[in-house]
């Protein structure tokens, strides 16, 4: 059974709309209730729950900032966190798929594509109907996305598109992939792939210790003919990419906490029940003060992603705020994670807690959609003008 309780030490509630804790009480109920009784197993089976996926629809989790004249839910950029870390909480895997399908797929769809577009794709997306994918990351290149050698040439009445992307969500069943590759003069565009067409195949990845729950795979392209109209028209050049990565990124920085918020309050609740010397473990000093620190991390971190949230509704949050915030918060979560394992003992790794599934997951939001490293450059680069990547 699922008992989990929020932490909110610092009232941040008082900071949130009635909208906004509609928004997450609805999305945590969700995850209590579809999430949390299954997860361990399809964890441990590596699989992902599929019928989860009208679900995620309805809590608003698919392009919840998209206009509803395209099937979003029409929220503003703290209601996206909050579902996103209410997900998280659940399960790592499971926001990704989510964080995915908003980010990544809806978000350059949306920005960057025409009506056509928007009215053909989103819908069916927002709906769960479709599920995408996002094509970025190559074997030879993961933090230089730059260097890509996915290519496509204008053939005339199609483009043609060769080469393979890697370790990417939802890939095994989606039934589109925005793939970012570059044409014959090097510029990097983004073309809607579709199941289905002539040469493109998702062959799934195993054998993962992490995000076991979630689908991984490839995005091979072997002359595949994309009709013209699918290329995204309204930007171009890496920093088209980049933007959804921002998007993604954000959501990711809320989401962290979610995972945190259940290792700490499982934690919590545990070394309050649990008796050595004959007092609850709960009683002793190293265990208090793994206990005030996570509570402090968390609460530092949920201003972080509020305030975050505020910048983003004005439009005014840059991507190295962004960067700051998912680098920040996910080490945060991985750490408490792993405070919390020690502090059950035995039983931290085990199914019957969520501790461990926590840990493991987070080994890879802490790597994907930017490494803690490069994120820390980022942050360099910003505050000094220099760039440490050339």
């Amino acid at each position: 059974m699922d008992l989990f309780q929020s932490p909110d030490y610092y009232n941040i509630d008082d900071l949130l709309t009635e909208e906004h804790k509609l928004v997450r009480d609805a999305s945590r109920e969700w995850v209590k209730r579809e999430v949390s009784p299954i997860i361990e197993e399809y964890a441990q089976r590596a699989e992902f729950p599929n019928q989860i996926i009208g679900g995620l629809a309805e809590i608003g989790a698919f392009g919840p900032y998209i206009p509803e004249e395209y099937g979003g839910a029409g929220l503003d950029q703290i209601s996206y966190g909050l579902i996103m870390q209410e997900i998280e909480r659940g399960d790592s895997g499971v926001r990704s798929t989510a964080s995915v399908q908003s980010s990544l797929v809806m978000y350059p769809i949306y920005k960057y594509g025409n009506e056509e577009q928007r009215k053909k794709y989103l819908p069916k997306l927002a709906s769960g109907e479709w599920i995408g994918c996002f094509g970025l990351t190559e074997p030879n290149h993961g933090s230089n996305p730059g260097g890509m050698e996915t290519k496509f040439k204008d053939m005339g009445d199609h483009y043609l598109l060769n080469g393979a992307k890697m370790w990417i969500s939802n890939a095994p069943f989606a039934q589109i992939a925005v793939v970012w590759a570059k044409n014959e003069e090097g510029r990097i565009h983004g073309l809607i792939v579709e199941r289905g067409m002539e040469g493109f195949s998702t062959p799934e990845t195993h054998n993962k210790w992490s995000l076991r729950a979630s689908a991984t795979g490839e995005l091979i392209f072997d002359n595949v003919k994309v009709p013209k109209e699918n290329l995204l028209p309204n930007k171009s050049g890496l920093g088209a990419p980049l933007g959804c990565l921002d998007s993604a990124r954000y959501g990711i920085a809320w989401g962290a906490i979610g995972a945190a918020m259940d290792c700490y309050d499982t934690a919590l609740r545990y070394s309050k029940e649990r008796t050595q010397f004959g007092k609850p473990i709960a009683q002793f000093q190293l265990q208090q003060k793994k206990l005030a620190e996570m509570i402090t991390e968390i609460t530092k971190a949920q201003l972080l992603a509020w305030r975050l949230g505020v910048l983003r509704n004005e439009g005014r949050a840059t991507s190295a705020q962004i960067s700051m915030a998912k680098r920040n918060n996910v080490d945060m979560a991985i750490n408490i994670a792993r405070e919390a394992r020690q502090m059950l003992g035995g039983m931290g790794i085990t199914g019957e807690y969520s501790i461990m599934r926590h840990s493991m997951n987070l080994e890879s939001v802490i790597t994907y959609e930017g490494t803690h490293d490069i994120h820390l450059l980022i942050t360099g680069l910003d505050i000094t003008g220099l760039n440490a990547f050339k």
